[in-house]
């Protein structure tokens, strides 16, 4: 994962005042859990001027025509997530509107981090917590459990 690149995304959400909440795996590792991964997933409020300032911070980092596919209305349908791979590049970036009825934008609890002189929203521990305990996929189970013993949630 190219962490410059990614950094200059984060710096370029901020310029542009997106809302947005870095959830996922890179999360995981901005609150101080390790965690490979190759991509970092963003919830997004959903409107259609966020999502015009998005493609804007997209556009201030990557010369992608394939940015202009990312749309209000595609995420405001049945499948409300897009993958926008960069070129020449090995992370993608997930982008969220909601997680089926469980968590959008407006559900989710966030905290500012400095990364570098970047601010970076990022859903806070109990955020993560809540989101990853209920999942089917295994990483999430082992993700969860991480969580609740560094931050002492109690595993229901």
């Amino acid at each position: 994962m190219n962490l410059d690149r990614l950094l200059a995304f984060f710096r370029a959400l901020q310029d542009e005042a997106v809302d947005y909440v870095l959830v996922g795996g890179f999360a995981l590792n901005m609150i101080g859990l390790t965690r490979a991964t190759e991509d970092a997933d963003i919830v997004i409020r959903l409107t259609e001027e966020n999502v015009r300032r998005l493609r804007a911070a997209f556009r201030r980092v990557w010369d992608d025509p394939a940015i202009e596919e990312i749309q209000y209305h595609a995420l405001a349908g049945d499948f409300p997530a897009i993958t926008y791979g960069p070129p020449d590049e090995v992370f993608t970036v997930g982008i969220v509107a909601r997680f089926d009825e469980a968590f959008r934008f407006e559900d989710l609890k966030a905290e500012l981090k400095d990364w570098q002189s970047v601010k970076v929203c990022v859903a806070t521990p109990r955020t993560l917590y809540e989101m990853k305990k209920a999942t089917i996929r295994p990483v999430d189970r082992s993700d969860a459990a991480e969580l609740a013993e560094r931050f002492g949630f109690r595993e229901d």
